[in-house]
């Protein structure tokens, strides 16, 4: 209630509302016998006070006592009412959602910050803590720092702090709970599975395994699974690796799902998957016989292919490398090769960039860049006595050339190197088209070109003499090339009826038959779960045994004559015309829509596409354990280390997941200082 203005003790009771020092008992003492009770100021102690601002009395005619919400929402609040609405307000209130911090900071009407103290959850907030420390990398001690937990406390002191092991005890109950969702998503996968591996080496001497499941799902989205980052101890035999690769399959029950498997040119993995093969050929779990199970890197062949092609231009190789090294050395001459660019009135911001000597695309990157500010470089050379690494006219000329004979090679490392697309449909066309550009250039070049067209072209032909089987038969089922493409493609490399071009047709015919053979095993085996038949069933049908065999006869001719008279689903779809090869399809949205239509084939068509032909995948779980297991943490053990870097692929997914770029290994120089 508001103060009487009659009683000689009310400019008394205002003063203490605000904050002046009175004495209480003297205010007993001198009012006793004019203020009742019943009217003394006692102190709200409920928590809807933290969220409401009370309003002034006149603005309602009724002059009853309101209180206002940050959303705006009013409530009486006399104290005969209660603040059970208020409390009930609270928890439904919309901008209080918006918020998942346990405490927040209120601006009310008078321009005052007070504190909102809502029910604390414990047990969400260390949720949100562990997938703070798996996304952002942040050490388990982070959660020990007394900033840290100053800050904690400060927006609610309620918070109970943990310990840095308590934290890692979160993240490896959420990893476990997790990977259990995982394997239930394995099970679920209506196709076939294909993985990819890598190896890596962390700063702490330690060998680690990546194993990276792909599957199309049940709506035909291309999904990607970090499945396994798992210490592999020397020696990196084939058996070793085979005997790793197999039981971790075996732990995720998916040694009976394995379509193919994408690994490097490394020696041991040859033998490796030779090993495999043999293992699950006991278990009877491949098709083809094994045929598909091994899968090359495609992004890693171009880049050998590459590379060697590139040891024709070393010299003038080392003298951009030099320049582009001269200029980042110091801020001094970055500034005078950027006056040198505005005087020859060129784009700064194309930028200057520096190689990965191991990737030949980052190479091409700063090859192109250095073209683009050629007329910088000799202007600098003329400016500065220092610079003494400017090509001469004729190697410029020369890297031109080949940089744009190198533009296709690059176009096809970043397609081959797409996790987020199918890419085995995109592998014939492309190395189809390398293929005819190396021989034409090494049949046709001229002096240093010629070279080079020949050095890659022999180094191709020591992988791809003879184009990858399966991956042929992934453009077959692209509506967009169909088998008409290969026919054209085989007969300008192998010339009229060749033996490869029929290879290619029995492969794809009779890999479409295991599917059409899976599929009829499938029916058959379903009416099995029905309900056992009674005795008198059983009676009825010994009397019909004999009928029903002699009939079967009937039936197997009927099914002869209808198969030698119709086409199959693969025929069907090879005779129907092609789509538009410049469109832009959604192959998998295409096989989505005609499953109905061509059952078993879009079956066969789920597996194949989803084929990875480059190791990026496994390759970027490397760049992620490179940050989880460096210099300041280097003594996590193994479990912990799988257990944050899985997580943060599960959880979050593309959101961190993205392959270190090419534009963060090669920085634009003219932007950053030293």
């Amino acid at each position: 209630m508001e103060p009487d203005p009659n009683n000689n003790n009310s400019t008394n009771i205002e003063a203490f509302l605000h904050g002046h020092q009175v004495n209480l008992e003297e205010l007993e003492q001198d009012g006793a016998n004019d203020v009742p009770k019943k009217q003394r100021k006692r102190r709200r102690t409920s928590k809807a006070w933290g969220m409401f601002t009370k309003l002034p009395l006149d603005a309602y005619q009724d002059g009853k006592e309101r209180s206002m919400c940050v959303c705006g929402q009013v409530y009486i609040s006399e104290s005969n009412y209660g603040t059970g609405n208020m409390l009930k307000h609270i928890k439904k209130c919309p901008k209080l959602k918006k918020s998942r911090d346990p405490r927040q900071m209120i601006l009310d009407h008078s321009g005052s910050i007070g504190s909102c103290s809502l029910e604390f959850d414990q047990v969400a907030f260390r949720e949100l803590l562990s997938a703070a420390i798996v996304k952002h990398g942040l050490p388990f001690q982070f959660v020990e720092f007394d900033a840290i937990r100053n800050c904690f406390e400060f927006l609610n002191s309620e918070v109970q702090n943990i310990s840095k092991n308590t934290a890692k005890a979160d993240i490896l109950k959420a990893y476990n709970a997790e990977r259990l969702r995982i394997k239930a998503m394995l099970e679920e996968v209506p196709g076939r599975i294909c993985f990819t591996s890598d190896l890596w080496t962390a700063c702490t001497t330690d060998g680690y395994m990546s194993l990276t499941a792909h599957f199309i799902d049940k709506n035909w989205v291309l999904q990607k699974r970090l499945l396994n980052f798992t210490l592999m101890p020397s020696p990196h035999t084939g058996l070793c690796l085979s005997e790793k690769l197999l039981s971790l399959w075996t732990e995720w029950g998916v040694e009976k799902k394995v379509f193919s498997i994408t690994l490097d040119n490394a020696s041991a993995n040859e033998a490796c998957v030779t090993m495999l093969k043999s293992q699950l050929k006991i278990r009877k779990a491949l098709l083809s016989n094994g045929d598909y199970l091994h899968m090359r890197c495609c992004a890693h062949i171009i880049n050998l292919i590459v590379q060697d092609g590139l040891k024709a231009i070393e010299g003038e190789l080392y003298k951009i490398r030099e320049s582009v090294k001269f200029v980042k050395a110091s801020q001094g001459r970055k500034q005078k090769f950027l006056e040198c660019v505005n005087q020859m009135s060129l784009d700064r911001k194309k930028g200057l960039r520096q190689d990965v000597p191991t990737r030949w695309n980052s190479t091409y990157i700063m090859l192109d860049c250095a073209l683009y500010y050629k007329s910088a470089f000799f202007h600098l050379a003329l400016s500065d006595s220092n610079y003494k690494y400017c090509p001469s006219e004729d190697e410029w000329n020369k890297l031109e050339r080949i940089n744009n004979f190198l533009v296709l090679f690059y176009e096809i490392t970043c397609i081959f190197s797409g996790s987020k697309y199918p890419t085995s449909n995109l592998y014939f066309p492309k190395v189809f088209a390398a293929y005819v550009t190396l021989r034409e250039y090494s049949e046709n070049g001229d002096g240093y070109m010629k070279d080079m067209g020949k050095r890659m072209l022999e180094k191709f032909l020591k992988y791809w003499s003879d184009f990858c089987t399966i991956l042929t038969i992934a453009v077959i089922l692209d509506p967009r090339y169909k088998l008409q493409f290969v026919e054209w493609a085989y007969k300008k490399v192998y010339g009229e009826n060749s033996k490869e071009l029929k290879n290619i047709r029995e492969k794809l015919f009779s890999l479409f038959d295991e599917y059409m053979l899976i599929s009829t095993q499938s029916t058959n085996t379903s009416p099995m779960q029905g309900s056992v038949p009674h005795s008198n069933e059983n009676d009825d049908r010994k009397g019909r045994g004999k009928l029903d065999s002699c009939l079967e006869e009937f039936d197997n001719f009927e099914s002869m004559e209808s198969s030698c008279t119709q086409k199959t689903q693969l025929e069907l779809y090879l005779s129907e015309p092609r789509a538009d090869r410049s469109s832009h399809l959604d192959i998998l949205s295409f096989w989505k829509d005609n499953q109905v239509r061509y059952p078993e084939l879009a079956s066969m068509a789920r597996d194949v596409l989803n084929i990875p032909i480059s190791t990026v995948a496994s390759e970027s779980a490397f760049s992620v354990g490179g940050r989880v297991l460096d210099q300041f943490r280097s003594s996590l053990k193994p479990e912990t280390v799988e257990s944050i870097i899985c997580s943060r692929d599960w959880i979050f997914g593309q959101e961190v997941n993205a392959m270190v770029s090419m534009d963060e290994l090669t920085t634009d120089i003219l932007e950053h200082n030293n």
